[in-house]
C-alpha cells in the first residue's frame, strides 16, 4: 500500500468512527445531499454512471424492520394477487421446488464471525444497523419443507426437512442426493421423492470460503446433466479493503465436480453473485450481482448478466468495464482492460439477490419470457431503493425492455420495512413465490382469473416495455 493510501484509509477510519457512534446510538441515517439522477437512470443495457462522490463519512439510511402490522401485506401488479403461502418462518432467505411440488425454505443467516475477523469498530456498528434492518438475528440453520397438496396456493404442511446446517443457502437436487451450499462447505444428503425430513447425516462434498464471510451467502445451481454445481461466493470486503489475500476463490462463480469435489474459478470479478439460473432461451448461465458501495448514491448499480467461463467482471479494480475504481491499490490496469461489462443494470445499492427466469408462461402470458428480480433494499443511500419484486422481459436470450414492479409495498409511508424480498421461485403450478426474511413469510403472487395465462403453447408472449 502506497503512504497516499495508507493515509488516506487512516482518515477515513478515524473520521467515520462519528457517524458510526451516532448510529450506533440509534440514528438511522448519516444522510449526504440526495440522488442527482433518478433512480431509473441506473437500470438497462446502458446505465448512466456519474462520477463517484467519496467521503470520509459513509451515507447510511436503513429501513427499520417492523414486519407485517395488522394484517397487512404486500402489493401485486394490476392483475395479480398474493397471499401468504406460508408465514411464522425464521428469516427466510432461499426457495427450492422439488419435482414432486414440494417447496423448500433455507431459514438462515450469517454465522458468527472468528473473533479476529469481527472488523473492530466499524465492523461492529454495520452489525447494529443490519440488526436494525432486520439481519443478525440467530441463525435457524434449517431447511423447512412447505408442501401445498391441494394447489389452493396456501401450504397447508410446514415440516423441518433439514437441521444442524451452517447458514445454509442455495440448494440443488441431482438424481438421489440433495446439495445443500451452508456457508462453509457444500453438503449433501440421500433423497427419496416425498420424504418430509431428511435425518440422515450429511457428506461433504467440498469447502467452500468461509472465515470472515463478509458476504455468507452460497448461491447453488446443476448443471443440466447434473455432473457440476455452481456457486455464487460473495467477497470479504467492499472493495478490498481486507486484502486481495482473503479474496481466493471469492467474488466468484465456482464450478464444483459432483463426482470428485474438485472445484475451480469459473468466472471472477462478481463482487457478490448471488441469485444464479440457466437462461432458458439459450442455456447460458446467468448471475444477480451487488456491487460496490460508499462512492455515492448513484453507483454502482447491481446488475444480472451472463456469465462466461474464464470472464472477469472488474472487482474490485474497476466497474461496468473500464471504470477504474480509484480506491484500489496497487491498480491492475491488465485487468482492467479485459473486465467485462454487465449485461444489465439492476439499480444503484438495490440489493437485487433474488433472480430466477420464467420459462412459459408463469403468472400471465406477458411475464412467459424474461427474469424476475427480488430487490432486498438499500442501506447506502440517501433515498431509499429496491424493497420490491420486478420483472425484466427478454427476447432471443436478452433483456429487450424496462423493468416492471410485480409486487410493491415493503415499506410503509413512514419508510420502515415491513418486508424485505430476497429468493424468487416460479413454481409448477405458474405462481411466483417470494421469500420475505422480515416478514417471515413466503409470499405467493398469482394471476387473477381474469389473467390466467391460456392453456394453448406456442403463443408469441407480449413484449411489456
Amino acid at each position: 500500500m502506497s503512504a497516499r493510501s495508507a493515509r488516506h484509509t487512516l482518515a477515513r477510519r478515524a473520521l467515520a468512527v462519528p457517524c458510526l457512534l451516532v448510529l450506533a446510538v440509534g440514528v438511522a441515517a448519516c444522510d449526504r445531499a440526495p440522488p442527482t439522477l433518478p433512480e431509473s437512470a441506473g437500470y438497462g443495457p446502458d446505465p448512466q454512471l456519474p462520477e463517484p462522490v467519496t467521503s470520509t463519512l459513509p451515507t447510511i439510511k436503513v429501513a427499520e424492520a417492523i414486519g407485517w402490522q395488522n394484517g397487512a401485506q404486500p402489493t401485486p401488479t394490476a392483475g395479480m394477487q398474493v397471499t401468504a403461502f406460508a408465514s411464522g418462518l425464521a428469516h427466510p432467505r432461499w426457495l427450492y421446488e422439488l419435482p414432486n411440488g414440494d417447496v423448500l425454505v433455507a431459514e438462515s443467516d450469517a454465522p458468527p464471525k472468528p473473533e479476529d475477523k469481527s472488523g473492530g469498530l466499524r465492523g461492529w456498528v454495520q452489525g447494529l444497523f443490519m440488526k436494525k434492518a432486520g439481519s443478525q438475528t440467530p441463525s435457524a440453520d434449517r431447511i423447512s419443507l412447505l408442501r401445498d397438496a391441494d394447489g389452493d396456493g396456501t401450504a397447508e404442511v410446514k415440516t423441518v426437512f433439514l437441521e444442524n446446517l451452517t447458514s445454509p443457502f442455495g440448494m440443488a437436487l441431482v438424481g438421489e442426493r440433495f446439495y445443500v451450499a451452508n456457508a462453509d462447505a457444500i453438503v449433501s444428503f440421500p433423497y427419496q421423492e416425498g420424504a418430509t425430513a431428511i435425518t440422515a447425516p450429511a457428506e461433504k462434498l467440498t469447502d467452500l470460503p468461509a472465515g470472515r464471510n463478509h458476504h455468507w451467502t452460497k448461491s447453488l445451481l446443476a448443471s443440466p446433466d447434473g455432473s457440476k454445481l455452481y456457486v455464487g461466493v460473495g467477497s470479504n470486503s467492499n472493495v478490498g479493503e481486507n486484502g486481495m489475500e482473503e479474496e481466493e476463490n471469492r467474488a466468484a462463480v465456482l464450478e464444483v465436480d459432483v463426482a470428485t469435489g474438485a472445484s475451480r474459478v469459473f468466472a471472477s470479478g462478481l463482487r457478490n453473485p448471488v441469485g444464479i439460473d440457466w437462461n432458458p432461451a439459450n442455456g447460458e448461465l446467468w448471475v444477480a450481482v451487488n456491487e460496490r458501495d460508499e462512492i455515492g448514491d448513484d453507483l454502482v448499480p447491481d446488475y444480472m448478466t451472463s456469465v462466461k467461463e474464464g470472464g472477469f467482471y472488474g472487482w474490485p479494480y474497476s466497474y461496468y468495464g473500464q471504470h477504474v475504481d480509484e480506491r484500489i491499490e496497487p491498480a491492475r490496469p491488465d485487468l482492467v482492460a479485459k473486465a467485462i461489462k454487465p449485461d444489465y443494470a439492476l439499480g444503484a445499492h438495490t440489493a437485487s439477490l433474488g433472480f430466477t427466469f420464467a420459462n412459459g408462461p408463469a403468472l400471465a402470458d406477458r411475464y412467459s419470457s424474461g427474469a424476475f428480480i427480488g430487490q432486498h433494499g438499500s442501506w447506502n443511500r440517501s433515498e431509499p431503493a429496491g424493497y420490491r419484486v420486478i420483472f425484466v422481459p427478454f427476447a432471443e436470450g436478452r433483456a429487450s425492455g424496462a423493468p416492471q414492479e410485480i409486487l410493491t409495498g415493503f415499506l410503509d409511508g413512514e419508510g420502515n420495512a415491513q418486508g424485505r424480498p430476497v429468493g424468487v421461485l416460479v413454481d409448477t403450478r405458474g405462481g411466483l413465490l417470494v421469500a420475505d426474511d422480515v416478514g417471515n413469510t413466503v409470499w405467493r403472487v398469482s394471476p387473477v382469473a381474469s389473467e390466467a395465462p391460456a392453456p394453448a403453447a406456442g403463443a408469441a408472449p407480449e413484449q411489456a416495455m
